[in-house]
């Protein structure tokens, strides 16, 4: 799988939503400048989905994530396989 390039996951985390603030401003995530959401590895999987188990917003990015079908990366505490596996239950 080729890396996604850093530039995609700083346009959502910063795209303006109008008067409104996003949810991505309140993502635990949202200072992370690396690719530590798509992950290479077991190891850095378990280091992002830490990050999202303490975040408060973490619903609302899963439902962003299913919503834009999201094939890549860790969204909302899930992994690429989880989000396909809601995908067909829903």
């Amino acid at each position: 799988m080729e890396p996604m390039d850093d530039s995609l996951i700083l346009d959502i985390l910063s795209a303006p939503v109008g008067e409104e603030k996003s949810w991505a401003t309140f993502a635990a995530c949202k200072d992370d400048e690396g690719m530590t959401f798509y992950p290479q590895n077991k190891r850095e999987e378990a280091s992002a989905l830490a990050t999202c188990g303490i975040c408060p917003v973490q619903q609302e990015c899963l439902d962003h994530a299913l919503t834009t079908n999201e094939r890549f990366g860790v969204w909302g505490k899930t992994t690429e396989k989880e989000r396909r596996k809601l995908s067909r239950v829903g």
